[in-house]
């Protein structure tokens, strides 16, 4: 295979961007030479970028271009479709293939947590991660329950909504943040919404009675490496995920789809690994 492929991160802006290193160490992995460059780009200018985007053999795209970039391409996979949401391109035989990695990602992630999704879990947040999050984990046949503020019901109206349109059965409840069961267990919990994130590291989404009720722990947020919603669920013994390993395992999609690479669990937790380091040290 040429080592001349090329591939690239298209945001607006990109200055803590993590897709560089993961995407790097992914080439290395397979010893593959390949680059990977940073494209910021207005949403005015996309258009207009779209005949160099062209000559990349694939890239990934990040806010604001994720629906923008739909006008650029000539197919969707059933992720994208779903989402009506691409951040992923593959540009193949002189097609360009549009992809939602991240939905992959975030299932992965909990795969590797060896999560049953057949039982009750907790989302809180459903505005945009939390959106995908809500549907993957109700279409994996989750007995799902979305806990929001108040301002944002009829955000998780609109969520269940499109679940039911697309798994009539699917199991859904929505519940006030302030009002979440703890006579239950829950699979897991996962929180999509950004409070604990950098700086305000001291802040967590759930009480302690709620986390106390969760077997297992996702975060998306990942500055800090360990937010304080994880700290507390592993002070109770409970396996706790950042949004690291999200983040490499939508990596790893992307790399399976561009180039058929396929990678250990244990590689993917040393780069994630590796990651959550490079964060933390990049804020101190």
């Amino acid at each position: 295979m040429s080592n001349s492929r090329k591939y690239a991160i298209l945001g607006e802006t990109l200055k803590h961007t993590m897709s560089p290193p993961i995407h790097k160490r992914l080439f290395e992995l397979k010893n593959r030479e390949f680059e990977y460059e940073i494209l910021e780009v207005k949403p005015e200018e996309l258009k207009a970028k779209s005949e160099y985007l062209d000559t990349l053999s694939g890239y990934n795209i990040t806010i604001p271009h994720k629906i923008g970039i739909i006008d650029c391409i000539d197919e969707l996979d059933d992720s994208a479709e779903r989402y009506h949401s691409v951040n992923c391109v593959d540009n193949k035989n002189g097609k360009r293939v549009g992809y939602n990695t991240d939905c992959d990602g975030f299932l992965r992630t909990v795969r590797a947590m060896n999560v049953d999704f057949h039982g009750k879990v907790l989302l809180i947040g459903c505005g945009g991660v939390g959106r995908m999050i809500a549907i993957e984990a109700a279409l994996a046949g989750a007995d799902l329950f979305i806990a929001v503020l108040e301002s944002d019901m009829p955000l998780a109206v609109q969520v269940e909504k499109e679940i039911k349109a697309m798994k009539s059965d699917a199991k859904v409840t929505i519940v006030l943040n302030t009002k979440i069961p703890t006579d239950i267990t829950y699979e897991i919990l996962m929180n999509a919404c950004p409070v604990g994130m950098y700086p305000k590291v001291d802040a967590c989404p759930a009480p302690d009675e709620v986390i106390k009720a969760s077997k297992a722990v996702f975060d998306v947020i990942y500055n800090p490496r360990e937010t304080m919603l994880m700290k507390k669920a592993k002070a109770m013994g409970k396996n706790a995920v950042g949004g690291m390993a999200m983040l490499v395992w939508q990596a790893v999609s992307a790399h399976e789809i561009w180039d058929s690479d396929e990678y250990t669990d244990n590689e993917v937790q040393s780069i994630i690994n590796e990651m959550e380091i490079a964060v933390a040290n990049d804020f101190k």
